[in-house]
């Protein structure tokens, strides 16, 4: 069975066909985010603390911490910062060290700029996912390089040059090249974390389906793990958090092995668990039990980040997701 291992200092995360589904939480990610980017210009990391925190306790496995801020104070002072290369490294460095300080979850490094990259990659401890190579020849060769030095899985993004094609069997294409120029450099196909590319299925009405169908090919012909953006199927509609509670585990019984996504949403959560104890994946269903406590002291009022903490603080967590590193 492919398992790709990421780590902290001390905890250790399995993406992989036979584990519980790995929830990636997206929430540190000043794109779309005024409020947080105005904070991180101004040396505040109130938020993403919080925001860590809670969505370990919501249950996300991995936390994507993402750089990509624009300063527009320091911008109109300082022409520099109009430039992603000068803002990101130093922001993710300082991003990782101190979500590092209030949390053992593994990390996952995101960033178009191969500099914040590496800098992420100096800055963890333990073996941080990277998010993300493309098919693009630069960015092969940027990227690639650094996924090898340090010894760490990537995501694989199934665009390349051309941009992104609505051709299911493009995408795949762009995904093995990945996964043969990767071998190139001596990467495994298990350090790979393929994403098909999820497209809205209010532009695209057989999305779901496209989707579905590559997973199973990815796995079958590829033997890669897989993740996506998984908001993205309900782009541009009303009620989004149905739509998505409804392809999360239509997409794990297809055999989609994580996903990078809001994990303080009770709804999509709840389908998460329900699809890991269908799926075998949750041993006696001590996980859905403990999460059925959480869901009762949302219903006596507490919100859902508060019952998720007090739940698992007195009743711990069960699976095999996020265990100690012996």
């Amino acid at each position: 069975m492919t398992r790709t291992v990421i780590e902290s200092k001390t905890k250790t995360a399995i993406i992989g066909f036979d584990e519980p589904f790995c929830v990636i939480g997206e929430r540190i990610n000043p794109t779309g985010r005024k409020k947080l980017a105005a904070e991180l210009e101004a040396g505040n990391f109130e938020t993403v603390l919080r925001d860590a925190l809670e969505q370990v306790a919501c249950g996300a496995t991995v936390l994507d911490v993402n750089s990509g801020a624009v300063f527009t104070n320091k911008m109109a002072s300082d022409p520099r910062y109009a430039d992603n290369n000068f803002v990101e490294p130093p922001l993710m460095h300082e991003l990782i060290t101190r979500i590092q300080a209030v949390t053992d979850a593994p990390l996952c490094i995101d960033s178009s700029v191969p500099g914040a990259l590496e800098a992420g990659l100096k800055a963890a401890e333990g073996r941080p996912l990277l998010n993300s190579v493309t098919g693009e020849e630069d960015r092969l060769e940027l990227v690639l390089p650094l996924v090898k030095k340090y010894n760490v899985p990537v995501v694989a993004i199934s665009n390349d040059d051309t941009g992104i094609s609505e051709d299911p069997d493009v995408r795949f294409a762009v995904a093995k090249k990945i996964v043969e120029r990767a071998a190139d450099f001596g990467i495994p196909a298990h350090d790979i974390v393929v994403d098909p590319l999820v497209m809205p299925v209010g532009a695209m009405g057989s999305a779901g389906m496209q989707v579905f169908a590559l997973v199973r090919r990815l796995r079958a012909e590829l033997g890669v793990n897989t993740t996506c953006g998984a908001s993205n199927i309900s782009f541009g509609l009303p009620q989004r958090h149905g739509i998505n509670a409804a392809f999360l585990p239509m997409a794990i019984a297809a055999g989609m092995t994580s996903a990078i996504m809001n994990p303080v949403r009770l709804q999509e959560m709840e389908a998460i668990r329900a699809a890991n104890f269908l799926m075998n994946h949750d041993a006696n269903g001590g996980e859905w039990i403990r999460f059925a406590k959480v869901m009762e002291a949302v219903e006596g009022g507490m919100s859902f980040a508060e019952a998720s903490a007090s739940i698992g603080a007195a009743g711990g967590r069960g699976g095999r997701r996020g265990g100690r590193r012996g």
